[in-house]
């Protein structure tokens, strides 16, 4: 799938998962869907030139290259359902005891997102390594500086992850059949669905994000503040 629909999904499912996710008040919950989404960007670390190995210029395009490497190719080792959320899950169990370490992968997260949805946002700052290193390290610091130590971290990585294999699971590429490749290399494809075709950029993406919409009314106190309003409105009428 193309980034912006792998990210729209993450944040479809971070915002879907909130009545079960272990966060707590509205800071908490904006930073567990930003995660998903962020981190729904993830597996595409397994090749330079993708929206995650150029976000951040060396920094991210030198780890890339070894992680590649590592998953011996595109759609490989970083989109095996079963090893990749729990490779990108225990790096993030490790780094979530530390300030800085949380903050960079909050940090990782709202840059991935902010690249893949460019198109959306006004200007191009989120398409630059400066522009984006500020607005994506300046929000991880804000979200971090008003909520508790996100000791949740790891889940919405492996949420995230899951996510994006299951968005390239039902493209003709596909992905591979968790563990069984590392013996003899063979894929799973769910569905015909090419990359980029209309049905992903008109029907699946929209989709997305109405849900996303749809869920975080939903699921947050937004429900319960408009629902007063909306009595108001039925009264009127």
């Amino acid at each position: 799938m193309l980034g912006h629909s792998h990210a729209l999904s993450g944040l479809a499912a971070g915002a879907a998962t909130l009545p079960w996710a272990p966060v707590q008040g509205p800071v908490a919950q904006a930073a567990w869907v930003a995660a998903a989404g962020g981190m729904a960007m993830l597996p595409d670390l397994d090749h330079s030139g993708s929206t995650v190995s150029d976000m951040w210029g060396p920094v991210t395009d030198v780890p890339s290259g070894a992680i590649g490497r590592l998953a011996q190719g595109h759609r490989w080792g970083t989109h095996d359902a079963l090893l990749a959320p729990l490779a990108f899950g225990a790096f993030a169990l490790a780094a979530a005891d530390a300030y800085w370490s949380s903050l960079l992968l909050l940090a990782l997260a709202i840059g991935l997102a902010l690249r893949a949805l460019h198109f959306v946002i006004p200007g191009r700052a989120e398409n630059t390594v400066v522009g984006n290193l500020v607005l994506s390290w300046g929000g991880a610091w804000l979200l971090l500086d008003h909520m508790p130590p996100p000791a949740w971290l790891p889940w919405a990585v492996a949420l995230g992850v899951l996510t994006h294999i299951a968005g390239d699971a039902i493209t003709t590429q596909g992905v591979p059949v968790p563990v069984v490749w590392l013996v003899k290399r063979c894929r799973l494809a769910l569905t015909p669905l090419k990359t980029g075709t209309t049905l992903e950029k008109a029907v699946l993406a929209p989709a997305f994000v109405l849900a996303t919409v749809w869920f975080v009314y939903a699921n947050t106190g937004l429900q319960d503040a408009v629902a007063p309003w909306v009595q108001e409105l039925r009264s009127l009428g």
